[in-house]
């Protein structure tokens, strides 16, 4: 089982995030002129940037062997960009255009630049650090983000008649399917330092849940997109 993880996480990971890409690319006309496109291009950018992180396999012995040494022979940096920063700021985007309520609006409105600017200031504050490590606030920070979007939509779902159809919202499912991802892999981030080879138990294990929880979160998103119907906002 150690040997599995070892050698196809990677390869499932990408797979499960490509099936539930390549099913938005299918049903994009389908949701072309609603909100959930803007979820669409945020599948194929997931996907784009897993690719390219995949550079570094290429360092040692491939085409990109001239950053050996350099900063950028790890990927820390462009995880602490793509996902760490990019994925709360989406997401608060995204829930912007679901929101009815001014005031729930202005709040995550503002909530935008000051995640922006801790976001940046952090890495700023430890150059080196970001380069070398995951960082652990920022990607803490993020996931409270999510959290907090989301719980303001089941709010604002709850204040509303929209609360007798909910099953049938494909919202719904994106917002109940990431509010449970983010519970389930955010514990997690306290535990990286245990994240290395000289810890493989740890690493399976870590391997394990992130594998699972994207699985069950990008088969949703696929399933989701193929059954819903489209909503416009």
């Amino acid at each position: 089982m150690e040997e599995f993880f070892k050698n196809y996480y990677l390869i499932l990971t990408i797979s499960f995030e490509s099936i539930a890409a390549l099913t938005a690319i299918f049903t994009y006309k389908k949701y072309k002129h609603t909100a959930i496109k803007y979820f669409i291009y945020f599948l194929v950018y997931v996907v784009v940037c897993e690719t390219l992180a995949f550079y570094t396999f290429l360092v040692n012995d491939g085409i990109f062997n001239f950053l050996k040494g350099t900063i950028f022979q790890k990927n820390y940096w462009f995880g602490n960009l793509y996902w760490g920063i990019g994925a709360p700021t989406f997401f608060m985007f995204f829930y912007l255009k679901l929101f009815n309520s001014i005031k729930i609006k202005k709040f995550v409105r503002a909530l935008i630049p000051l995640f922006l600017l801790i976001s940046i200031g952090t890495i700023v504050f430890d150059v080196e650090y970001y380069f070398n490590n995951y960082i652990v606030s920022n990607d803490i920070f993020g996931a409270l983000i999510i959290l907090l979007v989301v719980t303001l939509y089941f709010y604002e779902i709850l204040q509303s008649d929209k609360i007798i159809t909910f099953h049938k919202s494909i919202y719904f499912y994106i917002s109940s399917t990431m509010f449970v991802w983010v519970l389930v892999t955010t514990p997690l981030v306290f535990y990286d330092i245990y994240f290395t080879t000289a810890d493989w138990s740890f690493v399976i294990l870590k391997r394990q849940i992130f594998l699972i929880s994207n699985m069950s979160m990008y088969l949703t998103f696929s399933l989701a997109l193929l059954c819903c119907k489209p909503e416009k906002r």
